[in-house]
């Protein structure tokens, strides 16, 4: 086992180490604790002086978790098991539990004992991986998969307080798409009503970029929207979605501070046109080739009226239990979203919600330095990549 591990520490991992840890785990926490706790958090059913238990089924440890397969009793409800999943969690001496339903009558429970994610995430070298518009890569989740966004026929919208990582998810999307950048086949626009101090740093990545929240960045977003209008009536008839033969490159605009522009701009009538221009291509651009990146500190409906057309939504640090469901949707925090309980020295940690996905996924975007970005202009400007060191295994070791 020693010579194993030495050799190749993941199949020894897999294939050995985590099924001795999953029996000892089933045999000694689990199956002694579980008709007292069941019962005591009251889980289970009575009907004519019978009991009635949840089944637990399948125990699989994973390290930092174990996976808990549970069969409910004939009539419960999975909100039965999000209601008590704190109770859960110190029941079995785990830092927290999620539940997430496999398929009827059948939940699992995640019982999180430490945080794979407590790490920054290296970014990987420019360019070594293909870009796919519904699958762009920025960062990895917490099982140590990719985390990929998708942006054809999406819009995408993050939202977190100030340092928790909005500027590591934008420029890890940046970053991933430089290559389709550099050949033409992603536009990027940037509005930056911050005076440049998040996309000044790679202007060069940017087909066109403004620095203020005035009439120069309205009339910017009324240019994009004409452009959605536009492309759609030439798209009418002739194909449903944007392709990339279709010849002409696929746009996205990235909003630093949304709220800028769409609440907090003194002039009504700007306001109100920054506020028609977002929701026109926010709502009519997904098809034509147009995705909108929306940050924001601020996620009430008042700055954000229009949270409901974004089909993905980032999560990172947030201040109050509330604003989870706000960004996420209703329901989201009692299946374990805790947004609000990310730490302050794990920026770029977020919860992620699609639309057509019930449960929210946990993860972490890349740490792009100063340094990284220098190599991102010099890639965009000149073709050049620097030179990395062990560039075979830095993604393995991110993930």
């Amino acid at each position: 086992m020693t010579i194993w591990s030495g050799l190749h520490r993941r199949s020894f991992l897999r294939w050995f180490w985590l099924r001795v840890v999953t029996e000892w785990r089933r045999a000694t926490v689990y199956v002694p604790r579980w008709r007292s706790v069941v019962r005591l958090s009251g889980l289970v059913g009575r009907d004519r002086g019978r009991e009635y238990r949840p089944r637990l089924r399948r125990v699989r440890s994973e390290g930092w978790r174990d996976r808990v397969r549970v069969r409910m009793v004939p009539g419960q409800a999975p909100e039965a098991w999000e209601a008590r999943r704190e109770g859960l969690a110190h029941s079995f001496g785990a830092r927290s539990c999620r539940v997430r339903v496999l398929r009827p009558r059948v939940v699992e429970l995640d019982l999180v004992h430490s945080d794979p994610l407590a790490r920054p995430v290296v970014v990987p070298p420019l360019g070594g991986v293909e870009v796919d518009f519904r699958r762009v890569v920025v960062g990895v989740t917490e099982s140590g998969r990719p985390w990929r966004l998708r942006l054809l026929g999406a819009q995408v919208l993050v939202v977190g307080v100030p340092g928790a990582g909005k500027g590591s998810v934008l420029w890890s999307l940046v970053w991933f798409l430089a290559p389709a950048v550099r050949a033409g086949l992603v536009r990027l626009v940037g509005i930056d009503p911050k005076g440049g101090m998040e996309l000044g740093q790679c202007p060069e990545a940017f087909d066109r970029v403004v620095y203020d929240n005035g009439p120069d960045a309205v009339a910017l977003l009324e240019a994009v929207a004409a452009q959605v209008r536009e492309r759609a009536s030439r798209y009418r008839g002739v194909r449903r979605l944007w392709t990339r033969s279709a010849g002409e490159p696929f746009t996205v605009l990235v909003v630093d501070e949304l709220a800028d522009l769409v609440a907090y701009q003194p002039d009504k009538g700007l306001r109100e046109r920054a506020v028609r221009a977002v929701q026109t291509i926010t709502s009519q651009g997904r098809a034509p080739g147009y995705a909108v990146v929306g940050l924001v500190q601020d996620p009430r409906k008042e700055v954000v009226g229009f949270r409901h057309l974004f089909s993905t939504r980032v999560a990172l640090r947030l201040d109050e239990p509330g604003q989870v469901d706000m960004v996420l949707g209703d329901g989201v925090r009692e299946r374990g979203a805790a947004a609000h309980e990310i730490g302050e020295d794990t920026p770029g940690v977020a919860w992620v919600k699609q639309d057509d996905r019930r449960e929210p996924e946990r993860a972490r975007a890349f740490h792009v330095t100063d340094g990284d970005l220098v190599e991102l202009r010099d890639y965009l400007t000149y073709g050049r990549v620097h030179e990395q060191p062990d560039d075979g295994d830095q993604w393995q070791e991110a993930a």
